[in-house]
């Protein structure tokens, strides 16, 4: 669950007034499954998202539902070698702090820091899945198409916008400097028109176009004789996806390019 999505959900439980806790981890030393800031929300019925799993959660969510079973309402920390205590092979130590939820407490949450920032081109099958893959990554998403019919029903998440207008290509004139670019569109002359007027911004993080290798070698040709510069073409990444990652499912398509875009972010 990314950042964002799980301050959504601490809004929603305090707006109908579902008791929870708080569950970060304040300080992790050695091998451990997450890191300092990490968090979860434990109410008495529900979870949602994560302090790394395994007998360290449900450690945790067993404190937590105690602290709402006695109605505590003062914060309290409490420390777990993971080894030695809980019989985990990661060999640290995390020390996990516990809160009773409230405005306050959420208010302290500091702004989710986003991988990167994502123009994606296509609400097709592919772009669903990618989408899908993004929803529980802290990220920004522009998610734009001309064809409102193509976006799936009901309320994405936070950090992930739909754009749907007419001259798409127009878009890409409003992102950021490094911003990410994503083109997998219905439309091969769609798809050009975009990446065009990505390579003669040129100051892009990461392009990504759908696609053969006999699709981008027409592309180039065409690029070339527009006068984009070899330097900026080079840049430019087609086919999508991890190579050696086979299939050509959506779903196999959408993990490979996910696993690409977080690889390339880190090395922004």
């Amino acid at each position: 669950m990314s950042t964002a999505a799980l301050q959504a959900t601490a809004r929603e439980w305090l707006a109908r007034g579902e008791p929870a806790i708080e569950v970060r981890v304040a300080q992790a030393r050695g091998s451990a499954p997450r890191e300092a800031g990490a968090r979860m929300l434990v109410s008495a019925r529900h979870c949602a998202g994560t302090v790394g799993g395994g007998h360290l959660e449900l450690q945790a969510i067993q404190l937590a539902r105690s602290m709402l079973a006695a109605g505590e309402t003062l914060p309290r920390e409490k420390h777990y070698p993971l080894g030695p205590a809980l019989g985990q092979c990661c060999g640290g130590a995390v020390t996990l702090a516990f809160e009773p939820l409230t405005a306050a407490v959420l208010a302290h949450w500091p702004a989710p820091q986003p991988r990167f920032t994502l123009q994606l081109y296509g609400a097709g099958h592919v772009g669903r899945a990618i989408v899908k893959l993004l929803s529980g990554i802290d990220c920004r998403v522009q998610w734009i198409d001309e064809r409102e019919e193509e976006f799936p029903d009901g309320p994405l998440p936070p950090h992930i916008e739909k754009v749907c207008v007419d001259a798409v290509e127009g878009e890409v004139d409003t992102a950021a400097p490094g911003a990410f670019y994503l083109v997998l569109t219905h439309n091969h002359d769609l798809d050009l028109r975009i990446t065009e007027a990505v390579l003669r911004r040129g100051d892009f993080g990461f392009l990504g176009l759908i696609g053969s290798q006999t699709k981008k070698a027409r592309f180039l040709h065409r690029f070339e004789a527009r006068g984009i510069p070899a330097e900026t073409l080079s840049r430019m990444t087609c086919p999508i996806g991890i190579a050696g990652i086979e299939g050509k499912e959506p779903e196999v398509i959408a993990v490979s390019v996910v696993a690409q875009l977080l690889h390339a972010a880190s090395l922004c």
